[in-house]
């Protein structure tokens, strides 16, 4: 008998360090990447209507329903820079991840590779290779920027796509319009696809810009972006996420979408039509907050220049932090927990293996929680690094 492929994908790490949270009980998480705001009121009230609009309980469009994908091309318009034509469509999916999984499997065959940028969202490795495919890992600098010079090097015969993710995550990091410029120009060079996940595109700070590549004149027919209501919207549990493809791939992507869903849960769709409605000065509103968490937790790691190495993040809600210890990150993680009650996530999660490093995510919790888990965190540091 073949061994299984699925062997070789990597377990979840959140269940695992969850289980280790719930076993150490007042331990405060700074693990899983959520928002800690619930959807807009609207929503409630949209879903009311939509009792006597529509019929929830029946199957619609395995794409999406019209009104949502109409709303949606007028927000990528507006806030992406994106002009949809008639060589683009757009999918809803249960979440981008669904959309990643979309977009892999139709692009690819059994044994081709995708490129990821190092660190890489630990979902996006786990898929390619559920794919029967084989992420090509290419590290980003010291800084966690991308590298073009590597990612053009990485490309053989077998490369399908490059893989961006900006705001991201798990470092933190926004990326240089000239940077995803030269890497969607190696992808239409190459005759590769850009799959570029922008689940963040509302989360940035010191009013740094956010630039989608799909934005880039005549990149419509290799440029497949990726977005998510979960972080700006809080619809976290609700499933809701969107993609912009080439017309060409969208027969793959609906027999796709097809067999493994039918089509994203219906009011969920309306929930995010009345999240757009609303439009991106609902998540706005809660950005100060957020960014005064990230100010403590930069100011605070910033005073131990012996212990860890930082890279101020501009985007997201994440910090990547290499840790001087002798301890594996695991080690380190499992230690926070069950010593100091604080979680994070082990960086080789997200294919760093070369120290010991954590992600930090700051996105969930209410400032006075975050400051009490900050203060936590730092003590541990302290006395673990």
């Amino acid at each position: 008998m073949k061994p299984n492929r699925m062997a070789a994908v990597q377990s979840p790490i959140i269940p695992v360090v969850g289980q280790w949270i719930t076993e150490s009980p007042g331990t405060i998480s700074l693990g899983q990447g959520v928002a800690f705001y619930p959807p807009p009121t609207e929503v409630g009230l949209a879903l009311q209507a939509s009792l006597t609009q529509a019929p929830l309980h029946q199957y619609h469009a395995v794409q999406g329903i019209p009104d949502l994908i109409s709303v949606l091309a007028d927000k990528l318009e507006k806030d992406n820079q994106i002009r949809m034509g008639d060589d683009q469509a757009i999918v809803v999916t249960a979440g981008a991840n669904m959309g990643f999984v979309n977009a892999v499997l139709a692009i690819t065959e059994v044994g081709d590779e995708i490129i990821l940028n190092t660190p890489y969202y630990f979902n996006h490795e786990m898929a390619v290779r559920i794919a029967g495919c084989e992420p090509v890992l290419v590290p980003t600098d010291r800084q966690y920027q991308l590298q073009p010079p590597l990612i053009s090097a990485a490309i053989t015969p077998k490369t399908k796509a490059v893989v961006t993710i900006s705001p991201n995550n798990p470092t933190g990091a926004i990326y240089p319009e000239a940077d995803l410029r030269a890497v969607n120009e190696i992808c239409r060079q190459r005759g590769i696809y850009h799959i570029h996940d922008e689940a963040y595109d509302y989360f940035a700070y010191d009013q740094t810009p956010i630039f989608s590549p799909a934005s880039i004149p005549n990149s419509q027919s290799h440029t497949i972006s990726l977005f998510s209501f979960s972080k700006a919207y809080g619809l976290a549990g609700w499933r809701m996420g969107y993609m912009v493809i080439p017309q060409e791939i969208l027969l793959g992507v609906k027999k796709i979408q097809d067999t493994n869903l039918i089509c994203p849960a219906i009011a969920s769709q309306y929930a995010a039509l009345a999240c757009l409605k609303v439009g991106k000065t609902y998540s706005q509103g809660f950005l100060p907050e957020m960014a005064h968490c990230r100010q403590e937790l930069l100011s605070q790691l910033g005073k131990m220049p012996d212990h860890c190495r930082l890279v101020v993040p501009k985007g997201a809600f994440y910090c990547f932090l290499q840790v001087n210890s002798s301890l594996s990150d695991l080690e380190l993680v499992k230690t926070l927990i069950t010593e100091f009650n604080v979680g994070v996530l082990p960086g080789s999660t997200f294919g760093v293996t070369d120290g010991c490093y954590l992600r930090i995510a700051y996105g969930a919790l209410r400032k006075e929680t975050a400051q009490v888990a900050i203060e936590r965190l730092v003590k541990g540091l302290k006395a673990l690094a």
